[in-house]
């Protein structure tokens, strides 16, 4: 008995041990490191470069730009951001309704960045990080505004931000206005027309806007074409006038090629086929192609390899 309890004064001694030990240890270690949050704004962008390229955009598109000053050391800056990825609302009226741009002002080499863009607009960084600037689709300021109006608590209030975008999201216009502009400037250039039917939510549409505005292909089909791109979602009668031209429930991207005189030279629905949408294969481009010159007589045959081998760079083929 008296072995017994020996034994068992010796067992505790150990795991008492051993537990001070443990609680030494972990006590001398310190806690792990928080992982920064992934940056927002580009330290080496060109605001000014970043704001001319927003503006193309959205004037394509006719949207609105929202000039999101900050740095990547701003914590609200990081709330506000993360808000606009996953509030559904506002995710989605920054999607269909304005061209985001991420301002940094931060100091680069003891100088603070983008500090000419900063004065252009009235010094909104004065107001505190973040802040914002809408511009309308030709680049005029339409309205300043701090964030801390918009802020809940220890976060951003998802109906005032949501308010805030509302009430200076762009006017949608009518499809048809919007075409007719197109034709009548094609008309005056002595151009073609190229009808490009999207929508926000559509993958592929962005994938056809980006080839069609590569500066190498751009520059093929800029000089021969007015491009005019007609939102089925947020224009009005956008949907009607994609069914008057043929498109249906073919999908989208849909477009159509129009020759100088507004006459309907083909459409992306080959004879007896089915949308092309973004052309993938080989037999898509060269369709796609051959309306192009079919509407343009004047394009190369150096200029048409420009636009087939510009597809391969643009996306993997693939039917979608």
């Amino acid at each position: 008995m008296q072995a017994t309890r020996r034994f068992s004064c010796s067992a505790l001694s150990v795991a008492t041990l051993l537990l001070l030990s443990a609680s030494a240890l972990f006590a001398d270690t310190p806690p792990p490191a928080k992982t920064p949050p992934p940056d927002i704004y580009d330290r080496q962008a060109d605001g000014e470069k970043q704001i001319a390229t927003a503006l193309a955009e959205a004037k394509r598109d006719h949207k609105r730009v929202l000039l999101q000053f900050g740095a990547n050391w701003c914590g609200w800056c990081h709330k506000l951001h993360d808000l606009f990825k996953t509030n559904r609302a506002i995710k989605e009226t920054l999607l269909y309704e304005y061209v985001v741009v991420h301002i940094d002002v931060d100091k680069v080499d003891g100088k603070q960045h983008n500090e000419k863009v900063n004065a252009r607009y009235g010094n909104p960084m004065k107001l505190g990080l973040p802040a914002l600037v809408v511009l309308d689709e030709d680049g005029k300021q339409v309205v300043k505004q701090e964030t801390g109006s918009l802020e809940k608590g220890n976060a951003h209030d998802p109906i005032k931000v949501l308010g805030f975008l509302k009430e200076w999201q762009a006017k949608p216009p009518t499809a048809d206005e919007v075409l007719s502009a197109g034709i009548a400037k094609a008309k005056s250039e002595s151009k073609a027309v190229f009808v490009d039917f999207s929508a926000p939510w559509c993958v592929w549409c962005r994938v056809l806007d980006g080839y069609l505005h590569k500066p190498e292909i751009a520059a093929v089909i800029d000089p021969a074409f007015v491009t005019v791109k007609i939102d089925i979602d947020r224009f009005k009668g956008g949907k009607e006038l994609c069914g008057k031209m043929g498109g249906g429930s073919s999908g989208i991207p849909y477009f159509v090629v129009l020759d100088g005189r507004g006459e309907t030279v083909g459409t992306s629905i080959p004879p007896g086929g089915k949308n092309t949408g973004f052309p993938g294969t080989p037999e898509e481009i060269t369709y796609f192609t051959s309306l192009l010159k079919k509407a343009a007589p004047k394009l190369t045959d150096a200029q048409l390899k420009t636009l087939k081998d510009g597809f391969d760079k643009a996306q993997p083929a693939g039917k979608h």
